[in-house]
């Protein structure tokens, strides 16, 4: 999992409460078993005036010029600012690997759905809650100045805004923790490997009948 330490990046304001899952990453496209390529495939409904299918070539589609993510000013946005209630709905880790496939890093809104949100630290992405006056003036300023870029200090836990005003959030120790080291549940597991060894070697000594194949 990719570390998250200090990240600027340009924002996008996405105005739309209770957005869900599936608007995220449409269920057609769950089918793949593999953790790659859902970028493309982000908010697929909205981002495109086509129905897209899994394996498409998003080259090929017709892009609505009206969404967000495709207004020339927020291209290569890193910093998604929306707001309450995103990511409801099922509860499909897909959503988190697309925001971060496409290149997100960070999300601010005043709240998200819990699995969601557990999700995104798992997944390397850094959900932040603010207070909703705190999102409505930021949607201001993003609105006012082309360009509109935060500092995420995740170690100090401030948003560093671009007149260096400061905006703290808070993040739960063990979160931060896995966050700023690139541990995911895999990395936390192989922190003990030299004890898994030892364990296993132990093991396999007292009872060597578990090293045979069975017939």
């Amino acid at each position: 999992m990719q570390a998250f330490t200090v990240h600027k990046g340009l924002v996008a304001p996405m105005d739309r409460a209770n957005v869900d899952t599936d608007a995220i990453i449409p269920k057609q496209f769950l089918k793949s078993i593999k953790r790659s390529g859902f970028g493309p495939n982000l908010f697929d409904e909205w981002r495109y005036l086509d129905k897209g299918e899994p394996g498409q070539d998003p080259g090929s589609r017709k892009a609505n010029p009206d969404f967000v993510l495709n207004q020339p000013r927020y291209q290569g946005a890193s910093v998604l600012l929306t707001r309450e209630n995103f990511g409801c709905g099922s509860s499909r880790e897909h959503a988190p690997w697309a925001l971060d496939q496409y290149g997100l890093r960070a999300l601010i809104a005043p709240s998200y759905a819990d699995i969601f949100f557990n999700n995104c630290f798992k997944n390397g992405l850094l959900p932040i809650v603010l207070p909703a006056s705190a999102v409505d003036k930021l949607f201001d300023e993003v609105a006012a100045f082309v360009g509109y870029s935060l500092t995420i200090d995740l170690p100090r836990q401030v948003i560093v805004k671009p007149d260096g005003g400061e905006i703290g959030f808070e993040v739960q120790p063990f979160r931060k923790q896995c966050l700023v080291n690139g541990w995911d549940d895999i990395g936390l597991t192989l922190r003990h490997a030299d004890k898994i060894r030892a364990f296993e070697a132990e093991r396999l000594a007292r009872r060597p009948w578990l090293a045979r194949t069975p017939l």
